[in-house]
Parts: structure tokens; C-alpha cells; sequence
């Protein structure tokens, strides 16, 4: 098939073999070998060559060209690994193309599968962080950081009108510190992302996020994750006590008044102070942040996305599933070696041969946050309530709305 291809492309350039036309502008210049992407590999053909009547240049063939690229393997290869193929089992997940073909194709060992993934992925990369963001509406912003081996990445995720979720941009520091997540939102900034309008912005309450958010943006709108106070105020209390007080903060924080809800939470961080004040100061710092989404009366159904960080934490999630397979990464220039024990990072590298555990997968703490999980990493990893996945259809401009009446008419730009 592809042969009659590049014949009929031949043909059209030169005309009926055996057919002299004294009008023509090229001719059949032999034959040559090559090579060609075919059912995710390479495959040696003979291509055949024409070059202008005069003989000055080779003309293109249309088929040869679309074909004979390695772009079309680089992204059949990224798919593959992305799906969890390993680069040993590579070979398994191709296309038929014949015993004859599949003896004489290439690029199908482990290492040349993953020298084009890791050249792939870096060029993704790069595009994620160069990316224009002067076409996007956002109504929300959430900053967080994951640690990945000895590395600590900050990531911010944005969400548009209609409830896409657009990852805008990743810096890498020591640790959660204000410099690098300012020089992160300032990136974004020069990118073309909007920081003059109302934007409702969701951290875990690390007063580095708190400052550079106030630093970059004019009107910023801050919501502490709730999730993350539950676990502050719950990890300060002994097991019997911890599943009263988080039932107590779960029904306060889904309450539809922030007045009653904030005085609730208020009322329990009075009882508190006797028995365990720690647990009553970590309530009360921050607590009118952790009820912005209450205050400004966003429905249901789109509050369930925004008052926690699970959003930004479910796609850290991915990446870590995705990453399960890494072996050793200490001879890269992108990262030390992954940890080898559970809840802290390795010291020493791994040998390339020397198969890694399997990642910590989410424990469950007994007796409380039995609405949701944890994992050594401690993220959390299943949101306050259940139900349906939001749905932004009907509500598009109603978080925007809120936005503008919660800083007043000066911030109607």
C-alpha cells in the first residue's frame, strides 16, 4: 500500500512511466533507502527520488514527507507510556504491520522508547510554561505544593467560566517559600494571565501562598481549604474527641449563612480552649478565610469544587500514578533519585536494574476524617461530600457576581 502511495505521488510529478514528455518539469531520479514510521515504529523502504528536468533540486513527495518524520512516533510513544506502558513492554502495545516488517523495523528497545518520552515530555513542559494566557477567563486560581523526591514543586491550577481545569505553570524551590511562588505568579503575570479583576484563589493556608497571592494580584479574594483546617485542628485532639469535632466543623462549613456558621465555629473554639488550646487557636487562625465560598453564597454544587484544594491535588495525584514506573532518576539533570522509603526521601541513588517499591497508596487513619482520606504525602484525597461532579452549566457568571460584590464597586474594572 504505501509503495502504490509514493508511486501515485511519482506519477504526478513526473507523469506515466514510459511516456516521454518533452514538457515536463521532473523526472525519476532512482531509488533510495530510508526510514519511515509505521504502527509506532521504524520501518526501512526504498523511496523513490525525483529531481527537477534540469537537475538543480529533488522534489518532495507528498506521502514520504507525511510519513517518514519521527513527530508521529513521539506522540504515539507519549500516549503509550502515558497509559502506563513500560518502556520494556513497549514492543506489546504496537500495531500488526506482519513478521516480515516487524523484524526489520527499530526504535522499538526500551532505551530508544525512553529517550523519545523524556524528549517528548520536555517539550511539553516547555509549552505548559510558555503558553499564552491572555485568552483565558478565570474565575478561580488554586496555588499548592507537592514534593516530588528531594524536590518541591508549587503548582497552580486555574478553572475558567465553564469549569475547565487549566494547569497555568509549575516552579521548582526548597520549599512552599514566598520568593518562588511570587516569581511563579509573576511568570504568570507576564504570560499574559489577569491579575487586575476579582479572582477567588484556594490555598492550604501556608502564609507564603497567603503573601505572595496578595503581591501579584489587586483584588484577590482568599478561600483556605477546609480540608486542611479539619486536619489542623483534628490532628491537635485525641481519637475520641477528633470525629466529634470534625462532624461539628463539617456541618458548619456547609452551612448556607456564614454569620451562623462562622459563630458556630467560634462557640466550638470556646470549648476548646479549656481542655486543648492548641486545638482552639488552630480553629480560630484563619477561620473567616476558610467560609469565603459561604460569604459569597456560591451554589452548591460549584462550592463543592472550591472549597478545598482536591482539585489541584487530584491532578498531583495523576502525576504520581503516572510516575509509579520511574526508576532511577539521580543521572538526570531534571532530579535526584526517587525515595526509597515511604513519607521521606532517599539519600542514594538507585541502580537503574534495582526495581522500587510500589508507591505509598492513601492510608486511611482509624477513628477520624471519615469523610475523607489521607496519604503519607498528606494530601487530602476525596472531597468533603458526595455526590455528582460539578456542573458549571447554569451558573457562569454567578462566582463573578459574588466576586465583585464581596470588594464593592471600586473593583468593577
Amino acid at each position: 500500500m504505501l509503495g502504490e502511495l509514493l508511486a501515485a505521488d511519482v506519477d504526478r510529478l513526473v507523469g506515466p512511466k514510459g511516456r516521454h514528455n518533452p514538457d515536463r518539469a521532473a523526472v525519476r531520479h532512482g531509488t533510495q533507502p530510508g526510514r519511515l514510521t509505521l504502527g509506532g515504529r521504524r520501518v526501512g523502504v526504498t523511496r523513490p527520488r525525483v529531481r527537477t528536468a534540469d537537475g538543480t533540486r529533488e522534489l518532495p513527495l507528498p506521502t514520504w514527507e507525511a510519513f517518514s518524520g519521527s513527530e508521529l512516533l513521539d506522540q504515539l510513544t507519549l500516549e503509550r507510556m502515558l497509559a502506563k506502558l513500560s518502556c520494556r513492554r513497549y514492543a506489546v502495545g504496537l500495531e500488526p504491520v506482519g513478521s516480515q516488517v516487524e523484524q526489520a523495523s527499530s526504535s522499538t528497545s526500551k532505551s530508544a522508547v525512553s529517550r523519545r518520552f523524556v524528549a517528548a515530555t520536555e517539550h511539553a513542559l516547555a509549552e505548559l510554561l510558555a503558553a499564552d494566557l491572555s485568552g483565558l477567563d478565570l474565575v478561580a486560581l488554586l496555588v499548592d505544593g507537592v514534593r516530588i523526591a528531594e524536590h518541591c514543586c508549587v503548582v497552580v491550577l486555574g478553572i475558567t467560566l465553564d469549569g475547565t481545569k487549566v494547569p497555568l505553570g509549575l516552579a521548582e524551590g526548597a520549599t512552599e517559600n514566598a520568593t518562588v511562588v511570587t516569581d511563579l505568579l509573576a511568570d504568570l503575570r507576564d504570560r499574559g494571565l489577569e491579575v487586575t479583576r476579582p479572582i477567588l484563589v484556594v490555598i492550604d493556608g501556608a502564609k507564603a501562598l497567603r503573601r505572595a497571592v496578595t503581591d501579584v494580584f489587586d483584588h484577590p479574594i482568599i478561600q483556605r481549604c477546609q480540608l486542611h483546617k479539619l486536619r489542623n485542628v483534628t490532628d491537635r485532639l485525641p481519637d475520641v474527641l477528633a470525629s466529634t469535632v470534625a462532624k461539628r466543623m463539617r456541618r458548619a462549613y456547609h452551612h448556607t449563612d456564614a454569620l451562623l456558621a462562622e459563630a458556630d465555629l467560634q462557640a466550638l473554639a470556646r470549648e476548646l480552649d479549656r481542655s486543648h488550646p492548641g486545638a482552639a487557636a488552630s480553629l480560630r487562625e484563619g477561620l473567616a478565610e476558610t467560609l469565603t465560598i459561604s460569604r459569597l453564597r456560591v451554589p452548591p454544587t460549584l462550592a463543592r469544587t472550591l472549597r478545598s484544594t482536591n482539585s489541584i491535588e487530584s491532578m498531583i495525584a495523576i502525576c504520581r500514578d503516572h510516575a509509579a514506573n520511574a526508576r532511577a532518576l539521580a543521572r538526570r539533570p531534571d532530579g535526584a533519585a526517587l525515595g526509597r522509603r515511604r513519607g521521606g526521601p532517599g539519600t542514594a541513588a538507585v541502580s537503574p536494574r534495582q526495581r522500587l517499591p510500589a508507591p505509598a497508596s492513601p492510608t486511611r487513619r482509624p477513628g477520624r476524617h471519615r469523610h475523607h482520606w489521607h496519604t503519607e504525602q498528606g494530601g487530602c484525597r476525596r472531597l468533603i461530600t458526595a455526590g455528582p461532579p460539578p456542573n458549571f452549566h447554569g451558573q457562569r457568571d454567578i462566582l463573578r457576581v459574588s466576586l465583585l460584590t464581596e470588594l464593592g464597586p471600586g473593583a468593577r474594572r
